[in-house]
């Protein structure tokens, strides 16, 4: 068996188009970079924004300026890594479900460009390399780490048995709520529990809007999710689970002190989602595909307003 495969049989058929990974990686290893979805940024960016947040929210706790910026790095790096191997365990679990989606079929594993083997050794060299970055952080934030593992195992299994996979979504790539915090504080408070459960309801919507491109393959393959059930009521659905995320936020700031400019960075973010759900239409895939991938706009709003509020307080 070899570790790299020299089969490449061309891009995802949702990758960015003429992304680096595609114009400038060895062929033998473009395969892998599309398991872990280099090309695709938004799914780190995703993950990493609850664990910025919750840095940024300890700052202010903590009467520091800023975030860690060594925190900031490791989480970089970690998020990453972490995205990429659980993307890389998604496609090994999915490989019979991503053959039969028209979206996904042309995906590295069910396209032939790698094999199950070769995927499986991809996946543990990306996850020893969040174990490293994990071990540079405090002993409890390390068990919190390592506790994320259960949520991340179980997500894609959950398309199967209930129509809200995008619920274990949000418990999987909300934990980084947890993190930022830990870090910087080797316990947790109310904070980034808010925070984590704000997560979810903000997970739960986007990854809605994202899901909204497979309803009609995933109704013949019997795969379920929460674009599904919601259907026609995808926007007023939409609009509670955004109110409750900002609501959630609101309260973490709260518990962590926060003061003015945190509040207006979650009331300007919830401009954003109010503009994602006015413009939706369900029924345009790639449309969806856009305002999904807006979403890294929204972190950033969150974290400037709680990164600008860590600054004024400590000047």
């Amino acid at each position: 068996m070899t570790v790299f495969s020299t089969k490449d049989t061309g891009p995802v058929a949702d990758a960015v188009k003429r992304h680096w990974v595609d114009t400038r990686l060895p062929a033998a290893l473009r395969p892998y970079a599309r398991l872990a979805r280099w090309e695709r940024p938004i799914g780190w960016w995703l993950l990493l924004w609850p664990c910025l947040w919750s840095a940024a929210l300890a700052a202010i706790a903590a009467g520091h300026g800023w975030p860690n910026p060594w925190h900031v790095l490791l989480f970089f790096i970690g998020a990453i890594a972490m995205r990429g191997a659980g993307c890389t365990y998604n496609d090994i679990v999915d490989v019979d479900i991503d053959a039969k989606v028209e979206r996904t079929r042309s995906r590295p594993i069910p396209a032939g460009q790698v094999t199950k083997a070769q995927a499986r050794i991809f996946m543990l060299l990306q996850a020893f390399a969040g174990l490293v970055v994990l071990l540079q952080f405090n002993t409890f934030t390390i068990w919190l780490g390592i506790a994320s593992l259960l949520p991340v195992a179980i997500y894609p299994f959950m398309k199967r048995i209930t129509d809200w996979p995008q619920l274990f979504l949000g418990f999987a790539f909300s934990w980084g709520a947890f993190m930022g915090w830990a870090a910087v504080f080797g316990a947790l408070s109310w904070s980034p529990v808010f925070l984590y459960l704000g997560g979810i309801c903000w997970t739960i919507g986007y990854d809605t809007i994202y899901a909204h491109q497979d309803k009609e393959d995933d109704a013949l393959v019997g795969v379920r999710s929460t674009a599904r059930l919601f259907g026609e009521y995808t926007k007023p659905v939409l609009v509670l689970l955004y109110a409750c995320a900002t609501a959630l936020f609101f309260l973490a700031a709260i518990f962590a002190d926060a003061g003015p400019a945190a509040f207006a960075g979650i009331l300007a973010g919830l401009l954003h989602l109010g503009w994602q759900i006015a413009v939706l239409d369900i029924d345009d895939g790639d449309q969806c595909l856009k305002l999904f991938r807006s979403n890294t706009t929204y972190g950033w709003i969150l974290f400037a307003g709680f990164c600008a509020d860590a600054l004024i307080a400590w000047l």
